[in-house]
């Protein structure tokens, strides 16, 4: 194990930690024509709704219980996905706070018609917050990477959740200051 996977945030004793490998999954589904738009192409919303589901299970899994989404980061679509495709979508835990995770989501697309590999269409970081059974947050084991590709993720997950952060702090502030100027949103 990695200097890095070894490090967490919280004092010893505390929940033990589980490896990246533990949560990963995958969800496959056949594109059809109820999922399309009116380009023809598989509606956006609907490959959000499975990303959202897989993440989903992702969390619930390391959490070891119920996981609720908080918020979705960075969601890019890079191809279209097409009537008939096989859509495999690929999520793992990232990176965990004391009752938070990030899960980042790779979408990958066969095309029903060619014999090439899948191909990358989409990717995204949701960020799920584990709930118990109150609907109040509850600590989650945090996430051990076991691989580089793992310690890049974890690394690069901080960084985001430090823009995250900030970006809700810049816009608290703002807000306040146009309240103290007397404008009125």
């Amino acid at each position: 194990m990695t200097d890095q996977a070894q490090r967490t945030d919280r004092p010893e004793g505390d929940i033990p930690g589980k490896p990246t490998s533990a949560s990963r999954t995958t969800l496959s589904h056949i594109m059809t024509s109820h999922d399309t738009n009116l380009l023809g192409t598989v509606h956006g919303g609907v490959i959000m709704k499975l990303v959202d589901d897989v993440a989903g299970a992702v969390a619930g899994r390391h959490s070891g219980g119920p996981a609720v989404t908080a918020s979705m980061d960075e969601m890019v679509f890079l191809e279209p996905v097409r009537i008939g495709d096989l859509l495999h979508v690929k999520a793992q835990v990232n990176w965990t706070g004391r009752s938070s995770m990030e899960v980042g989501v790779r979408v990958l697309a066969e095309r029903w018609n060619e014999s090439t590999p899948a191909q990358q269409v989409g990717s995204a970081y949701l960020v799920f917050a584990a709930v118990d059974g109150d609907g109040k947050p509850r600590p989650v084991p945090p996430v051990l990477p076991e691989t580089e590709k793992d310690n890049r993720r974890y690394q690069e997950a901080q960084i985001r959740r430090t823009h995250r952060l900030a970006r809700r702090r810049a816009i608290k502030d703002l807000r306040a200051q146009r309240a103290a100027d007397g404008y009125e949103d």
